[in-house]
């Protein structure tokens, strides 16, 4: 019995040894057998090295956009916001609109004059800060929110965010870099890992597993076809569980409401909902739950759920989404849109 039970093991390994080695020779060549890079490693350096490009280390939020950095399309003014253009001869309203969020307000993957930030000031006719940070969660979001709110007096403060953004509130690390979070204690929110401390070397992030077998380029090409690999490879940390994120946008949402300014949360949703019926139903709930939160303390809420549905059943996904998963410009134009009815609805225009 033992003989057969080391007999299969020995078939597996040897198998799966012929089926890295062939890998290895049909994706890479005669070089890949020669190198056996850590690919978890890799991807992680990658990851670190695209995240933190644009972006400087910050003690509260642990890191905010790199003052004044400029680019083609690209640009951060001198406090590390994204530069909104004004319409060419426009003498903007004071005081501003405040946009937070994550990548989508942001507006990887379009110009600084496609953002949805800088749509809404050209129809509001009132600057608009662009104060979204790639890579946030909505813990982050509403603390810049207070933040720039205690700087400046505001007209408005418009947050927009996606089921990912309430999951990163649930981690101390992101994408390799370290960040703040809370804790509910008693109903309350309990700031933790601030000062942000230094983000590690990627290369010392690596748990066991990660060390054994990140350098099997079968396991990598097998993951990412499941859809796996994400997990395996990006070093986030999580010190909260599952659906935390949400439950403490409900109580910084109260946070917000005792500045006294108009409010309105934005829900923001990837594409691969329109490919993942079970994945769509799962986000449109969580979305849901703290849009409805954020209607008890009384802010405007924006969900463009039906308008991107009927587009991508009529039009396909390239109407309102970029190759990889953020807004279009016309994506940032419908949203522009709806956010200034809200706003003109609170009596902000």
């Amino acid at each position: 019995m033992l003989g057969r039970i080391v007999l299969s093991v020995v078939s597996v390994v040897v198998g799966l040894l012929f089926l890295e080695l062939g890998l290895r020779l049909v994706e890479g060549g005669p070089k890949a057998l020669m190198e056996w890079p850590n690919y978890v490693r890799e991807q992680r350096i990658a990851s670190r090295n695209h995240s933190g490009a644009r972006a400087t280390p910050d003690p509260v939020l642990g890191f905010v956009g790199l003052s004044n950095f400029a680019s083609t399309d690209f640009n951060y003014d001198g406090r590390g916001f994204r530069v909104t253009p004004a319409p060419r001869g426009a003498t903007l309203k004071e005081p501003p609109i405040l946009a937070v969020g994550g990548s989508f307000t942001l507006g990887e993957e379009v110009a600084d004059r496609e953002t949805y930030p800088t749509y809404l000031q050209a129809l509001t006719g009132r600057r608009v800060i662009n104060a979204g940070m790639s890579a946030y969660g909505v813990d982050q979001m509403a603390m810049r929110a207070e933040i720039v709110a205690k700087q400046e007096k505001l007209a408005a403060i418009v947050l927009g965010f996606g089921a990912d953004n309430l999951r990163r509130s649930e981690m101390s690390r992101v994408w390799g870099i370290e960040k703040p979070y809370y804790q509910t204690v008693a109903g309350e929110l309990v700031l933790r890992n601030v000062p942000v401390p230094a983000s590690p070397d990627p290369a010392t992030t690596l748990d066991v597993w990660q060390r054994l077998f990140g350098r099997s380029m079968l396991i990598d090409f097998v993951l990412k076809r499941l859809g796996f690999q994400y997990e395996w490879s990006l070093d986030h940390v999580r010190v909260a569980p599952r659906g935390e994120g949400a439950r403490q946008a409900c109580l910084l949402f109260k946070r917000l409401a005792a500045f006294k300014v108009p409010v309105v949360i934005v829900a923001e949703y990837d594409p691969y909902l329109w490919t993942d019926p079970p994945y769509m139903r799962e986000q449109k709930q969580i979305t849901d739950s703290v849009l409805a939160c954020a209607e008890q303390v009384g802010f405007a809420t924006v969900d463009p759920f039906a308008a991107i549905d009927q587009a991508m059943r009529t039009v396909g996904r390239g109407l309102y989404y970029r190759p990889g998963e953020h807004f279009s410009p016309a994506g940032h134009e419908m949203i522009a849109g709806l956010i200034a009815g809200a706003l003109r609805r609170l009596g902000v225009s």
